[in-house]
């Protein structure tokens, strides 16, 4: 059994928890807001956003960051990727020397363009970071519907760790060296799934879904590659896993926030309709930053800036994406001339 802090009390950090406790760890669950974690105390349900999961009765909540970090085994940290570096800073001086602490949110931060686990180990440089992601909806872990995802981590040791901690019969753990790669594919296909939405919202079908899931993996691939991530990744769990599930669910959020940007709603209405924090809006920046440092072409998520961004009409950003030059699909298969 290990003792276990969760940072962060949404919708994945409240399913995470459901899901470690069962393993039979001791979880305690911290939030800044006290009305919620008044709520989970005497509701044992997060009404809001895991409705009708409940929540043990020897599962502990707090406001007290100190004691939801001080001396535990591992810390989950689950808060929306904008709060990621305020947070750890404020996590900073409860933590000890070799602490492991897992990041499960996804996003890349806009002003510095470092990925949230880089964020994490400039904040709390003692800290030994692994990250969590793949094609793993809060709304189904929290009810044990079979998932799989992947750890990543610097240290193979520390990977089988934490494969052993959150592994069970309906959770399945694979382990990868390939941290930033995994962190690319959970931040980008968050953007790439604004298309999706968007192009569901100006009733498109099926053809467009899947043209916009085929060349957005070609898209993060390309800049992985570029950035050092491995191509193994972006066609595995956290790649395409993960963006086609975000691309086709309803539990999305940058998905639902796609289709009311696609049905005329600014990204500020989109944004207050789907109550929750849409992660692809704040990377979408970001990953044009990233583009233009590491001189790569991202046509989908330069067309979504564009209408997140700059007004640019939903109609028009399709016509851009259908217009641009004639390609090659791969320009790495060659013609065999005869």
């Amino acid at each position: 059994m290990a003792a276990i802090g969760i940072i962060g009390a949404g919708s994945w950090g409240t399913a995470l928890a459901v899901l470690l406790h069962k393993n039979g760890h001791k979880v305690t669950v911290w939030s800044i807001m006290e009305s919620e974690i008044d709520m989970l105390t005497k509701e044992r349900e997060h009404k809001d956003k895991l409705p009708g999961v409940s929540l043990p009765e020897d599962m502990v909540f707090t406001t007290d960051l100190e004691s939801a970090v001080r001396d535990q085994d591992v810390l989950v940290l689950a808060v929306p990727s904008p709060y990621t570096r305020s947070t750890s800073h404020s996590m900073q001086p409860y933590v000890r020397e070799g602490q492991i602490i897992v990041n499960v949110a996804k996003g890349i931060e806009e002003k510095t363009l470092l990925t949230l686990s880089q964020i994490i180990e400039e904040e709390i440089p003692q800290a030994e970071v692994a990250v969590l992601s793949g094609p793993s909806h809060a709304e189904e872990v929290g009810r044990g519907i079979p998932t799989t995802i992947v750890v990543g981590a610097q240290k193979k040791a520390t990977a089988e760790y934490l494969q052993n901690v959150f592994m069970n019969e309906v959770f399945r753990v694979y382990i990868s060296p390939d941290v930033l790669g995994i962190e690319l594919g959970a931040a980008l296909k968050n953007v790439v799934a604004l298309a999706a939405g968007i192009a569901d919202g100006l009733g498109c079908g099926d053809n467009t879904k899947a043209a916009l899931i085929t060349r957005g993996i070609a898209e993060i691939a390309r800049l992985g590659l570029a950035m050092g991530g491995r191509i193994e990744t972006f066609s595995g769990l956290t790649g395409i896993g993960d963006l086609i599930v975000t691309c086709a669910s309803m539990h999305s959020r940058n998905r639902r926030a796609g289709i009311l940007i696609g049905k005329g709603y600014t990204m500020e209405q989109a944004m207050d309709e789907v109550k929750m924090v849409v992660e692809g809006v704040h990377s979408a920046k970001a990953a044009m930053g990233l583009a233009k440092k590491y001189q790569v072409q991202l046509p989908i998520i330069e067309q979504v800036n564009a209408v997140l961004f700059e007004g640019m009409p939903v109609d028009e950003a399709v016509k851009n994406l259908m217009l641009r030059d004639k390609k090659i699909e791969n320009p790495l298969i060659p013609w065999e001339e005869k």
